[in-house]
């Protein structure tokens, strides 16, 4: 007599043979109405001198049940992780009035005033600025002067190289720094500001600090 576990096993091996039909369906997984049928096809095609006994179609069920119970028991932990997720995002509008400090390089004029801009020095260095358009190309150096380790933000009057005054916009900055070994210093760049508002960008929320725009994930500190 065919058993069920014979069936699941060629099921499982990657195909089984549809009654009324020599094509071989393939199936990588045994879902419960696979099970169903594999058990109804062990029924109807059992020997009718070897019937299966009482205790093995019992026994089977209980499989069945138990197949079942574990599917909607994976339902529900999916559910319960993806609601963990949610949770464990932060609302983006909670950061509006906000100042935050993010990872960075961005500079901006507004009505000619400089917005944003700041480096964290390791070490005491003599610093040099760039300043670069949208385009990449470098319009302004900044001397900045020997400067303490630590935290700088960066002071520039809006214009290039030549004493032009540039258009509202935003701008990116490099800093470069040297000890008094003449040793390159790193100097991460920052941005840093109050929270106006929030913006989306392919579905994505980005926060608005003055006309700079900051992914949330790249938000290091957070104050009143």
């Amino acid at each position: 007599m065919t058993t069920l576990t014979q069936l699941e096993s060629t099921k499982q091996g990657g195909s089984i043979f549809t009654e009324g039909s020599s094509s071989v369906q393939k199936k990588t997984t045994l879902g419960k109405d696979e099970f169903l049928k594999l058990l109804m096809a062990q029924l109807k095609h059992q020997d009718p001198l070897s019937p299966m006994e009482s205790t093995e179609f019992t026994s089977q069920l209980a499989q069945f049940n138990s197949l079942e119970q574990l599917m909607q028991a994976n339902q529900a932990l999916s559910e319960i992780k993806n609601s963990l997720s949610l949770q464990g995002k932060d609302n983006p509008l909670d950061y509006v009035g906000r100042k935050v400090k993010a990872a960075g390089n961005a500079i901006a004029l507004k009505d000619h005033l400089t917005e944003g801009g700041a480096y964290l020095l390791d070490e005491d260095a003599q610093v040099s600025i760039s300043i670069y358009n949208g385009q990449g190309r470098e319009i302004r150096r900044i001397d900045g002067g020997w400067q303490s380790k630590g935290e700088h933000g960066i002071s520039w009057d809006g214009r290039d190289g030549a004493g032009r005054e540039l258009q509202d916009g935003a701008y990116t900055f490099e800093v470069q720094a040297r000890n008094a070994r003449g040793a390159s210093v790193s100097a991460d760049g920052y941005v840093s500001g109050e929270v106006t508002g929030v913006k989306y960008q392919n579905g994505e929320p980005v926060l608005m600090v003055g006309s700079r725009m900051i992914k949330q994930e790249k938000i290091s500190e957070v104050t009143k």
